[in-house]
């Protein structure tokens, strides 16, 4: 089978919009009046209902060097800073824009803020983190992308990652099908903080696998692809993420795997105006689109939660 490489690195290195259109799940809880707030048993932003959903796994106050990789407009770690200010935080990001925006968000705090690509950096630089996370960008990192063999590109970033590939498969005997595409900068990176001996690490990003229960499947439309699909944005595209193959690599580092949805720690509160909005198939109104694709949302990321040797 032959590849080519997807990257978003000419996205986020030179585009200055970057994730000021993109909603995620993190953006969309920061408001205080958010919609999306309301349709959840606990009004409160994201990075906060996740450090309690995180801190029930392990102790925040045994902890000391975090480390968040694209850490958006730094939402997320502003949350874990004020629950746990004893932290100190290192932002990694290749985006020039949204490292600004992470200096401005989390000016005054425990911080320091990088401009490198963690794919670049050695497992010795990394070695001394407690804690890693890398919330809602998995898809962001390369995906070799299956196509005809006419079309193999041959040039050294896609080789290196076609080694990467055998390397996998022999390694820790990955069963990575040969007609599908494959979300190869991800193994590596999970890899690598597996290698620099991370104490715990949190992952998440949109599914290939999720799944929906029975009750929603009348009023939520997606499937599990099994493979990871094309996710088509602004100026790149990005991949779902096959968190089986991400479990399995965890494993094999002798980590202890939580996996789960997003629903897991952000709870619905099954309200009437939440059922109401998932049973149009047109909304009516702006808030009821947004809290339909936030539910939508909700089942399809998934997270993982590894934590070294099953402490």
């Amino acid at each position: 089978m032959s590849y080519y490489l997807n990257t978003t690195d000419e996205y986020y290195l030179h585009d200055k919009d970057s994730l000021n259109w993109e909603l995620t799940v993190c953006n969309a809880l920061q408001p205080e009046k958010s919609p999306c707030r309301k349709v959840l048993q606990t009004d409160s932003p994201f990075g906060c209902q996740l450090f309690y959903f995180l801190n029930d796994l392990f102790d925040f106050t045994g902890l000391k060097n975090i480390l968040e990789v694209g850490g958006g407009f730094g939402y997320l770690m502003r949350d874990f800073l004020t629950l746990a200010p004893h932290l100190r935080v290192t932002m990694l990001d290749i985006s020039p824009y949204l490292l600004e925006k992470q200096k401005s968000c989390l000016a005054d705090r425990n911080v320091v803020f990088l401009k490198r690509d963690i794919l670049s950096m050695k497992i010795s630089e990394l070695q001394h983190y407690d804690l890693a996370i890398l919330n809602e960008n998995l898809g962001d990192f390369p995906t070799l992308v299956a196509q005809s063999p006419e079309g193999q590109s041959d040039n050294f970033p896609t080789n290196h990652y076609l080694d990467k590939l055998t390397y996998f498969q022999q390694k820790y005997h990955l069963t990575l099908p040969p007609k599908e595409n494959i979300n190869i900068g991800a193994l590596e990176v999970l890899d690598n903080l597996c290698l620099a001996g991370f104490r715990y690490i949190y992952l998440s990003e949109h599914s290939c696998e999720a799944t929906l229960p029975p009750s929603l499947k009348p009023y939520i439309h997606f499937a599990s692809t099994i493979t990871p699909e094309r996710i088509s944005l602004k100026k790149h595209d990005e991949y779902t993420i096959k968190f089986s193959h991400l479990q399995q690599l965890a494993q094999a580092h002798n980590y202890k795997v939580i996996r789960g949805q997003f629903i897991d720690f952000l709870p619905l509160n099954c309200s009437d105006r939440v059922r109401t909005a998932l049973r149009l198939s047109t909304p009516f109104s702006d808030e009821q689109e947004i809290i339909q694709q936030f539910v939508y949302d909700l089942y399809k990321y998934e997270y993982l939660v590894l934590i070294k040797g099953g402490e």
